[in-house]
């Protein structure tokens, strides 16, 4: 095994804020994203996420479940690196840190900095382009093309979103406030996205938490949404997705309620969110004197804010990495390339991306494991 950085595992290291959210319990093919979506399925029930618990629970690692299905270890993420490390051993298998691989030649010579090796086989497991200061090369990709294997176009996965120029002025200094939303990707007319950019897919709605940032829009809920965004898209927010304030309003209304809209809308949302959401979106009203229409138009703001980004943060804030080898290429039992006897592509670096919470290592898992088998 040969391993670019002078420590394995550095992307398991830092994932899950230390703690390695190592799978999902409820790991489906439809939390995946792809450009030939029935791709996953294979590795995916083949090895599942009670096959890699199983393998945690031997080693003695204590674990909990988050939220969603979510598992972290109790401890440090450092746990799966060592149990990793250990099963090679255990395998026999010989782990080259400080390796960096220059070319991969025909017949599997792969040139490095630390000599050539030799093998009737090749598994390319170099992840994607995402957090390049952790080692994120391009490597899988290039002796992907040099085999004929194509690639498709890699993008940022789970990723902040950027403001434009305005949404920024307005929204920049509510930086570290979270709301409880859904969000979907919308096209540029405004109606929800049927398919992701290839048009494979229909987009699910993401109902978790949005995070304001200096730059943009992140937390779990947009992270979700911006694997299926493109540029020129935009998201649709539900900022209150189990309440219809209209009705609240009205009943209080009837009541002769004296208190500002403004005052309705800060018991549901954050106090200055709602101080900048009258300042440039709506205008407040006492409820007492508040009318239908402005009751309709308030309520379909806050159900329906509109967003069309500017970008992304790129692959320096990218969880993951979209697009990459693709699985039409590829042997969906054995990860093997169908051209090329003894090729191998696995995990991220292949057209397979998972929602966030688990599913991008289960795919790793599951992906390694059918190469495993076959070889």
């Amino acid at each position: 095994m040969l391993e670019r950085n002078r420590e394995p595992g550095r992307k398991i290291v830092i994932s899950g804020g230390g703690r390695c959210n190592f799978t999902n319990l409820h790991c489906r093919p439809e939390h995946f994203l792809s450009n030939n979506l029935p791709f996953a399925k294979s590795a995916l029930a083949r090895y599942q996420p009670s096959d890699f618990i199983a393998l945690v629970e031997r080693y003695g690692i204590a674990y909990h479940e988050k939220t969603l299905g979510q598992l972290f270890c109790d401890g440090s993420s450092r746990q799966i690196v060592d149990l990793l490390i250990e099963e090679c051993r255990a395998a026999s298998v010989e782990l080259l840190t400080g390796c960096d691989v220059s070319v991969v030649r025909d017949g599997f010579v792969v040139e490095t900095s630390r000599g050539d090796f030799e093998a009737p086989a090749v598994v390319v497991a170099t992840g994607g382009l995402s957090i390049p200061k952790i080692g994120a090369t391009d490597l899988g990709y290039r002796v992907a093309r040099q085999f004929g294997v194509n690639v498709l176009a890699p993008r940022p996965a789970l990723v902040p979103l950027l403001f434009d120029a305005g949404d920024r002025r307005r929204w920049r200094d509510l930086a570290g406030i979270a709301i409880n939303c859904a969000v979907s990707v919308t096209d540029t007319s405004g109606h929800i996205s049927g398919t992701v950019p290839n048009g494979t897919r229909v987009v699910p709605t993401f109902e978790e938490r949005l995070l304001f940032t200096h730059r943009g829009l992140s937390g779990p809920a947009i992270l979700q949404a911006s694997s299926y965004w493109s540029p020129g898209a935009g998201l649709t927010i539900d900022l209150l997705p189990h309440l219809t304030l209209g009705e609240e309003i009205v009943r209080r209304r009837a009541a002769g309620d004296t208190a500002s809209t403004k005052t309705a809308v800060a018991t549901q949302l954050p106090n200055r969110f709602a101080d900048r959401w009258f300042e440039t979106m709506a205008e407040p009203s006492v409820i007492a004197s508040t009318g239908n229409d402005a009751i309709r138009i308030l309520e379909s703001g806050l159900h329906s804010w509109t967003i069309v980004p500017a970008g992304t943060e790129g692959f320096e804030k990218a969880e993951v990495t979209a697009g990459g080898v693709d699985t039409r290429e590829l042997s969906s039992t054995t990860m093997a390339a169908r051209a090329v006897r003894g090729l191998f592509f696995i995990g991220e670096a292949v057209d397979v991306t998972g929602h966030l919470g688990g599913y991008n290592f289960q795919w790793a898992w599951a992906s390694g494991h059918a190469a495993g088998i076959a070889l």
